[in-house]
């Protein structure tokens, strides 16, 4: 009788420790949480607006996504699923030597993935897990990448004190060949240190190293990143970020915006 009051207690118990898992949207940073949304919970997570500059000797790239999306859903207390997609995205490239415009708008690839918490699926202390993730390819090169892609991500976080919060994201990938064609190794990783400004208001700063061994064309890629994320209640997540290109083969800048939401 104690066992079977025991167990029915536990299980009483459990949707009521999900309310009370503090939401973890995985925007804004560079990098990825270990965290997990609780089971039965979904959150949306929205780039309103992303705005990607490359300038070289031949010219200027201007990308820009709309509504970038990734929703996750707690399937157990440690394990989520994901898929995200862009449903819109603008690039505008201009050649130096003619002086000639192209413009193409192209919808991008659905992302397919699933995380599974090792340890504290809430985030807190020490913080684990792994994300193996595919790339569909439903949309349009130059925004979508033409072919399968996969790879994996092991999120890493650890709480300092109330204020600190280290953070690191290794990730390899077979990449989408430039060319739309084959796959190729990739690498990157990332760190980042949060800094609870105040209740509702995080900082991220961050740094990060992409291997690419594309066959066009190998490159080492770095960044630098800062940005800010607002709890608007324990539901809503607004966000604001910026990314600057460190070395040639990095990007030039990135800015971004935009909003989470758990239902």
């Amino acid at each position: 009788m104690r066992t079977i009051l025991f167990l029915a207690a536990t299980l009483a118990a459990a949707p009521a420790l999900a309310e009370d898992r503090e939401y973890c949207p995985s925007r804004p940073d560079l990098g990825r949480p270990p965290c997990t949304i609780a089971s039965g919970r979904v959150s949306v997570e929205t780039a309103l607006a992303d705005w990607t500059l490359e300038k070289d000797s031949d010219g200027r790239t201007d990308t820009v996504l709309i509504a970038d999306t990734l929703v996750r859903v707690g399937l157990s207390d440690t394990v989520e699923a994901q898929v995200g997609w862009t449903p819109y995205g603008h690039v505008r490239a201009r050649d130096s030597a003619s002086g000639m415009v192209e413009n193409r708008a192209r919808a991008g690839d659905v992302t397919l993935g699933a995380k599974v918490n090792l340890h504290n699926p809430d985030g807190k202390g020490l913080s684990a897990a792994v994300r193996p993730f595919v790339t569909v390819p439903v949309g349009r090169m130059p925004v979508g990448f033409g072919d399968w892609g996969a790879g994996m991500t092991a999120p890493v976080s650890y709480e300092l004190n109330e204020t600190f919060k280290l953070q690191a994201t290794p990730e390899v990938e077979a990449a989408v060949d430039k060319d739309g064609h084959g796959r190729h190794f990739a690498a990157s990783g990332t760190l980042g240190l949060g800094v609870e400004l105040t209740k509702a208001l995080t900082a991220t700063i961050e740094a990060q190293v992409l291997r690419d061994d594309d066959p066009d064309e190998d490159t080492t890629q770095t960044f630098g990143a800062l940005s800010l994320a607002w709890m608007v209640g324990k539901a809503v997540q607004l966000d604001i970020g910026g990314i600057a290109g460190l070395n040639r083969d990095a990007p030039d800048a990135e800015v971004y915006l935009g909003i989470s939401r758990l239902f």
